[in-house]
């Protein structure tokens, strides 16, 4: 009998030795961000033996891959299991805070840390990465429970690798990098810390001593996929943000992460994050055929809509975008500015006829408002709008132009601030160009000149907004500021080179030329200089010699 027992009790554990090197090989895969594989071996044990920390450690992966109601499924499963049952109230914790019942994530998370023995820490690191990982990361709160693992085992690597991302999250760059590097110290296992010193150099816009550190983690393991992504990413950056060869350094930052997916997995999760940077790389060509290649795994998923509308729009496909994004957003899809952007431009370019004119008045309006909302939601797009705003007045179609530009200039911190202000401006004046005093858009060409105020108070040298603010308030009868800013474009002009004048001969007499019928009923002497001043480059200017005998 007593063999018996000894044989059961020995079974038992080896049985509990295996499970919990099942779970370490999970949580590698896991770090390694090999999903698949990982939610493959939890449901493994799982099936064999009730395992509380398999199925937090699942629903963990849903959470990460945004498939919340799966993640819930596993947490409420594993929560009655005697064998690490409690981890699933930390997990069902972070849903809380994604619903942001902050309230009751902090009881569940109380909860499990109550009763936690004196040296233990996984409870506290992984109701840290709950705070850190949740829509709305709280990255203080985080700190705060690491702090308490700190003081319960100030040695382990785990609790200083956590507190590195926390610090991180933090934006305090200092003590992340002594977190990560003492976490790396202490375990050099956890090579994911090594990486992380790449990451914060990668922040700090170092990005060749950044692609140095990771090379250094290649070097320890060649197979770990998360340093491809990081190097994708850093190339990515480095490419819009340093002096280098944008498009050498974007084929390199698509060609890591190529490497990150071929060292993780194809799964759909993979597919949608490796979509997304190829949205960041704008890399149209291979987006679709991303989005088709999902649409073969999954034919339901409604995120696939957005690839395929994104795709479409920018591969000229104007239809398809806008089917694509319209069935995505009523199949109840998590709508993000960037889909009513892309819906809105696909609006406009089907608004716009063969003549570079509006030919659909309403489709344009609904477009335009698609790219207001967007651009309200996601200040930042208005970065984006100056290539597009740009292209229009290329092709002379400033009406739709002035549309883009007005938007881009809604969000003074846009890059492009400036520069769209003025383009703005001149679309306005132009589309206002000849019109008589009833035809004109007042409400517009007032816009334009503060538009063009806020380009001169940014660049007081700047002679054409001068110009443009001149013709502006010509078009609105203000002829006394419109007489003030060309003398101010004379002045800026007549400081340039003789070729410089030369070039700007017609613009010249464009400005004396109003100047002096600005002066015509009020200062004769004045507006005769102004008149003789356009004879001096123009002597057969028509208006000036009429001008000149009128004040006779």
């Amino acid at each position: 009998m007593n063999t018996l027992k000894s044989l059961s009790l020995a079974m038992i554990a080896v049985a509990s030795v295996s499970q919990a090197q099942d779970l370490n090989q999970a949580k590698k895969a896991i770090d390694a961000e090999q999903y698949d594989k990982a939610k493959s071996m939890l449901k493994s044990i799982i099936q064999t033996k009730s395992s509380g920390k398999a199925t937090f450690l699942l629903g963990t992966i849903y959470l990460t891959q945004k498939v919340d109601d799966s993640a819930k499924i596993y947490f409420d499963k594993g929560l009655s299991s005697p064998d690490g049952g409690k981890f699933n109230s930390i997990g069902l914790g972070q849903l809380d805070l994604n619903k942001d019942d902050v309230a009751s994530a902090k009881a569940k998370f109380d909860m499990v840390l109550k009763d936690v023995k004196k040296k233990d820490v996984e409870e506290y690191i992984y109701v840290a990465k709950a705070y850190m990982n949740a829509d709305k990361p709280d990255y203080k709160s985080a700190i705060a429970v690491l702090t308490k693992a700190k003081l319960a085992n100030p040695n382990d690597a785990n609790v200083q690798l956590a507190l590195g991302d926390a610090l991180y999250g933090d934006k305090n760059q200092n003590e992340a990098y002594s977190a990560y590097r003492s976490a790396y110290q202490t375990d050099s296992s956890l090579i994911r810390a090594k990486m992380q010193l790449g990451v914060l150099l990668k922040g700090a816009k170092q990005y060749d001593k950044a692609v140095e550190s990771y090379n250094e983690v290649i070097k320890i393991d060649p197979n770990y996929g998360p340093v491809y992504r990081e190097l994708a990413e850093t190339h990515y950056y480095w490419a819009n943000n340093k002096n280098v060869n944008y498009e050498e350094y974007i084929k390199k930052s698509l060609g890591f992460y190529e490497k990150y997916m071929s060292l993780t997995d194809y799964s759909l999760s993979s597919r949608m994050r490796h979509a997304d940077f190829l949205i960041l790389a704008k890399d149209y060509k291979a987006l679709e055929v991303e989005a088709n290649e999902m649409k073969k795994l999954d034919k339901v998923n409604p995120r696939i809509l957005r690839y395929l509308g994104y795709s479409a729009y920018e591969n000229g496909n104007n239809e398809a975008a806008i089917t694509a994004l319209n069935d995505y957003i009523s199949k109840g899809g998590k709508v993000i500015a960037g889909d009513y952007y892309y819906l809105g431009l696909a609006f406009v370019k089907k608004s716009v006829g063969a003549d570079a004119k509006i030919a659909d008045v309403t489709l344009y309006n609904s477009g335009i408002a698609q790219i207001k909302k967007a651009v309200e939601m996601e200040p930042n797009l208005a970065n984006a709008l100056n290539e597009i705003g740009k292209g229009y007045f290329t092709q002379k179609s400033y009406d739709v132009a002035a549309g883009i530009f007005e938007i881009a200039i809604s969000n003074p911190n846009s890059k492009n601030y400036l520069e769209d202000n003025n383009y703005y401006g001149i679309c306005v004046y132009l589309l206002n160009r000849g019109k008589d005093a009833k035809s004109i858009d007042k409400i517009s060409l007032e816009k334009a000149d503060v538009a063009m105020d806020n380009v001169i108070n940014a660049s007081p040298t700047y002679q054409e907004a001068f110009l443009y603010k001149a013709r502006i308030n010509n078009s609105l009868d203000k002829d006394d500021v419109m007489a003030v800013n060309y003398q101010k474009f004379v002045d800026l002009i007549l400081l340039k080179t003789p070729e410089e004048i030369e070039k700007n001969k017609t613009k010249l007499t464009e400005s004396y030329n109003n100047i002096g019928a600005n002066y015509a009923n009020t200062d004769k002497v004045k507006a005769k200089e102004n008149f003789t001043k356009t004879l001096a480059i123009d002597p057969t200017n028509a208006y000036a010699n009429d001008a000149i005998k009128s004040l006779k």
